[in-house]
Order: structure tokens, then sequence, then C-alpha cells
């Protein structure tokens, strides 16, 4: 006998992921213009260490992801049949995973050669097609009505 996680158990998980993991791109890309920059950079140089500020989103994500990985693996498996679904749960594995492989200093002393960096760069890449997939896929399921409830907190 299995017994059921609670649905606004869900919810919590889900909103704070979908609340983290904007902030965590974000300032992903920051750091990347700043510190990297192969493939473009920002207009303007931002004056902040960046770096501190996406650690400590990510910091902050690890155990929202964790639990919500754990979620998703037990009593939401069979939501994971879905790419959009299973997609962009991986691409957080993978850059939750490769972020805390990573040294605060590697991009700092420019060493951008790191199998670590290169796999959170792929996790930042997947998780920008992942996400709209995922609301494309909410959107063709349910319309503007089922978006507009994952916005309701009752």
């Amino acid at each position: 006998m299995t017994v059921a996680a609670p649905p606004a158990l869900l919810r919590l998980l889900h909103g704070l992921t979908a609340a983290l993991l904007p902030l965590a791109w974000l300032s992903g890309w920051v750091v990347y213009s700043l510190y990297d920059g192969r493939w473009g950079r920002l207009p303007q140089p931002i004056s902040a260490d960046w770096i501190d500020i996406h650690g400590s989103i990510g910091v902050a994500l690890w155990p929202v992801a964790l639990l919500f990985v754990g979620y998703a693996l037990t009593a939401g498996r069979w939501r994971l049949r879905r790419a959009a679904n299973a997609l962009p749960l991986l691409a957080l594995v993978l850059a939750v995973g490769s972020g805390k492989l990573m040294q605060e200093d590697w991009l700092r002393d420019g060493q951008l050669h790191h199998l670590a960096y290169s796999l959170h760069l792929l996790a930042w890449l997947l998780i920008a097609l992942a996400v709209p997939l995922h609301l494309l896929a909410l959107w063709r399921r349910g319309g503007p009505a089922l978006l507009a409830t994952m916005l309701r907190w009752h």
C-alpha cells in the first residue's frame, strides 16, 4: 500500500522552485556575462558580487530541489512520463548537482575548462528550453484556466 503525498506539498515545492529558478537562471546569466562571455555579454557592466548572489540563490534552491525531486520520483513519478515534465526536472538536477561541484573562484580566476562548469552551462541552456516547453505543454493541456489555477493560493 502506498500513501499519496498531499497535493499541497507539490504546490509548495513547485511554487518555491518556480520562484527560485528564474532568479538562479538570471543571476547565472549575469555571472556568465561578467566572467565568461564566450557567446555574448550583457551590454553594460554590472557592479556587485554576482557569483555570491548566484551561489546564495543556489544554496536556497538546493533543499527545495532535493525535496521536489524526491516527490517527483515517488508520488509524482507517473507525471514524468511526459517529456515536458521530465526535462525540466532533469535540467534542475543537472544545474543543482553541477553547481554543488563548482568552486566559486574558478570563474574569478578565469578557469573555464572544468567539467562541472561545462555541465552547469549545459543545465543553464536546458532550463532555458525546458521551462518554456513545460509551460507550453500546460497551456496545450489546460489552456489559460490551468495556468491561472497555478497562480492562485487556493
